[in-house]
This record gives structure tokens, C-alpha cells and sequence, in this order.
């Protein structure tokens, strides 16, 4: 069977992107990320949750501290807080790790030639996000150039969610059977979702736009149209 290597976070986008490999007709092989992030153990436990739903067998959780050592961001300093209610903001959020999509792509192209996949999948969305640069469709395709001239491999990129809305991909996991009570979006909090960073806002956006519940908790939410 061809395999695919899906960089799961362990939150909904990810989790929606590997259901997409797995009906795309992929075996699975999951790819996870440790950097010292506030919610890390929050999100490693999800991406096991996700791995056992979709039946994944070959898993690695890769170390990557040293995005934590480069610093920069809010996610892994913690002497910098996490913003809240600023959504609509046109500043670069502090929540933005440099080139952190850039790091993990490079790392996923070292385990897939290993591996032998074909395809990364990565749950990317440009529409409906936070407008970080690594996010966007012209930085995957230029990404996936460098990769195949560095291993002298013909490796697909996929970003299947990166055009749609958050209430799409809400849709679309509900119509893969995705269970999203194990994913996380949260950025400050592994216990009660805080409900009021950016990425706590972009996922109740997106559930209230599709009409339907988010299975978890929030501390507060103050999602607004």
C-alpha cells in the first residue's frame, strides 16, 4: 500500500488532514512534534488518541526543543503572555513560532525517504487562520521544490484544508468520522480550553458557523461574530 506521512499536532486541523490521507487511500505513518510548548503534553496525548482512531501503527514523536531554545514566540516563553480576544488583529501574533512549519517539513521529508512515503500531509489553512507566513500555499509549494531537491525525491506535499473555512473543515471531520474531542487547539491551557486565544477563537468560529457542538470544555468562551 502506498504511505503517506501525516504531521499530526494533535489538534483538529492535523487530525482532519490525516483522516484526508487515510480516505485518500494512504497508509498512515504519524509524525509528531515536541518543542516545549505550553500545552505539549495536552497535544502529544491527542496525537496518540488520533493514531489509535485512524489505526496508525509507525508513529514517531520527534524532540524539537531547540525551537523553545531559538525563542521569539509566546507559545514556548512563557515570560511572554498569550493574546487574547485579538482575532481580528493585523499585527504578526506573538502565537507565531518562526518558521516553525518550515522546521517540521524538513524533519517529516528526513522520516518519510526513510520511511518510504510518497506524500506529507500537513493540516495547513491559509483562509481561516491566523495569518502566520509558513501557512500559506505559495510557502508549501516552494518548500516541497527545495525538499525534492534535497533528497533527490519526488515527494507530494498535501495541504488538503488549506483553502477552506473553519466551519468547512468542522464539516468535513464530522463527514470522515473524525473524533474531535481528541484534539486540541488551545494554546495556553492542557486542562480547560481558555477560549479566548486566537486559536481557541478561529476553532469556536468554526463550529458555530457549521451549526454544530464542540465536544470540549472552555474556561470561558467569548467567541463574537
Amino acid at each position: 500500500m502506498r504511505k503517506a506521512l501525516c504531521i499530526i499536532s494533535g489538534g483538529m486541523d492535523s487530525a482532519v488532514a490525516a483522516a484526508t490521507a487515510k480516505s485518500d487511500g494512504y497508509e498512515i505513518v504519524g509524525l509528531h512534534f515536541d518543542y516545549s510548548q505550553r500545552t505539549m503534553q495536552k497535544e502529544r496525548e491527542c496525537f496518540e488518541k488520533i493514531c489509535d482512531d485512524l489505526g496508525v501503527i509507525d508513529r514517531f514523536v520527534i524532540n524539537a526543543d531547540f525551537i523553545a531554545d531559538v525563542g521569539g514566540n509566546a507559545l514556548t516563553d512563557r515570560s511572554v503572555e498569550i493574546p487574547k480576544n485579538s482575532l481580528n488583529s493585523t499585527d504578526m501574533p506573538v502565537t507565531y513560532v518562526p518558521f516553525r512549519n518550515g522546521v517540521f517539513l524538513s524533519i517529516a521529508a528526513s522520516v518519510a525517504q526513510v520511511q518510504k512515503c510518497e506524500a506529507i500531509y500537513i493540516g495547513l489553512v491559509e483562509v481561516d487562520g491566523s495569518g502566520y507566513p509558513d501557512c500559506k500555499l505559495e510557502f508549501l509549494e516552494a518548500m516541497n521544490k527545495a525538499v525534492n531537491l534535497g533528497t533527490n525525491c519526488e515527494f507530494i506535499f498535501k495541504a488538503p484544508l488549506i483553502g477552506l473555512s473553519k466551519a468547512q473543515i468542522v464539516v468535513k471531520a464530522y463527514k470522515l468520522g473524525v473524533d474531535l474531542s481528541n484534539t486540541w487547539s488551545c494554546y495556553e491551557s492542557g486542562d480547560l480550553a481558555c477560549g479566548e486565544c486566537d486559536s481557541c477563537l478561529l476553532r469556536l468560529k468554526g463550529f458555530k458557523e457549521s451549526n454544530l457542538n464542540d465536544p470540549i470544555e472552555y474556561k470561558k468562551i467569548t467567541f463574537k461574530d
